[in-house]
């Protein structure tokens, strides 16, 4: 098979990174995706490093069995925590996620940033040197246990926690919300109906996707032809998790349709 026409790796700890796959389909419809969600080792922001590196290089020779072409880590914890082990072992190009600081920094009027990501996001070397650069106005937010409501789709539970979450911050106060993690971009019409209109609302999928686009086209293997197809796979239960994982990538491909004025991050 010609190498334009190998399959591109996407794979997150969940579902989380559906939202990033449909922003993929979009940018670039005539790839073929194969995504895998970790869910049988889910949550990776809560465990170690070291931990996560184990995860990801197992879900990562599972995906070189299909001769992918390119890998996206459609996860911000495991970004931060493999993506430069990866890069250093690996010929074909791996794209990260980075939570959207800079577009929420550029569109500062005066008040906080809020930056939601899982604890071990928020303490990662990549996510301090990207506070270094663009965090001058940002307020870290850890949220354990929020991931997890987004897998088990309780929105009831996500509406209360984000509640509290917000209660602590007054809204006259704050300018921007950045989501650090894609579990939860699909929260994000709800965050929007909790939000003024004014506040920013920022993550980074579309940026990824756009990243893609120019990764693959600088290597020459964007595939230009064809008819794209996507392939959803899990370390879970399959039976119960594939119409999950299908009814949120739907879901996921409205939210990207309709961002609702995001201003899109970068990829790494």
């Amino acid at each position: 098979m010609e190498t334009r026409d190998c399959p591109i790796g996407v794979f997150d700890s969940g579902v989380g990174g559906i939202g990033t796959l449909a922003a993929l389909i979009r940018e670039l419809p005539r790839e073929r995706f194969i995504y895998y969600g970790d869910m049988l080792h889910a949550p990776y922001g809560t465990r170690t490093t070291g931990e996560v590196r184990e995860l990801v290089s197992r879900v990562v020779d599972e995906l070189e069995k299909d001769g992918i072409k390119a890998l996206v880590i459609a996860c911000n914890t495991a970004t931060g925590a493999a993506a430069a082990m990866l890069r250093a072992e690996k010929e074909y190009p791996v794209i990260g996620m980075e939570p959207a600081l800079k577009p929420a920094e550029e569109a500062w009027k005066g008040g906080k940033i809020l930056v939601m990501a899982t604890p071990l996001t928020l303490k990662q070397d990549k996510f301090l040197s990207l506070m270094e650069r663009f965090g001058a106005h940002a307020v870290p937010l850890p949220c354990p246990g929020l991931m997890e409501l987004v897998e088990r789709e309780d929105g009831e539970g996500a509406r209360k926690y984000l509640e509290e979450l917000f209660s602590r911050w007054p809204a006259e106060q704050v300018d921007a919300v950045v989501l650090g993690c894609t579990h939860y971009v699909f929260l994000r019409p709800m965050i929007r109906d909790m939000l003024p209109e004014r506040i920013l609302i920022t993550d980074g999928n579309a940026g990824t996707a756009r990243q893609l686009r120019r990764v693959l086209a600088g290597r020459g293997i964007l595939r230009t032809d064809g008819e794209g197809s996507t392939e959803l796979r899990t370390s879970g239960d399959e039976r119960k998790l594939r119409p999950v994982m299908e009814r949120l990538l739907r879901r996921a491909a409205e939210i990207a349709a309709n961002p609702e004025g995001q201003r899109a991050g970068t990829g790494t």
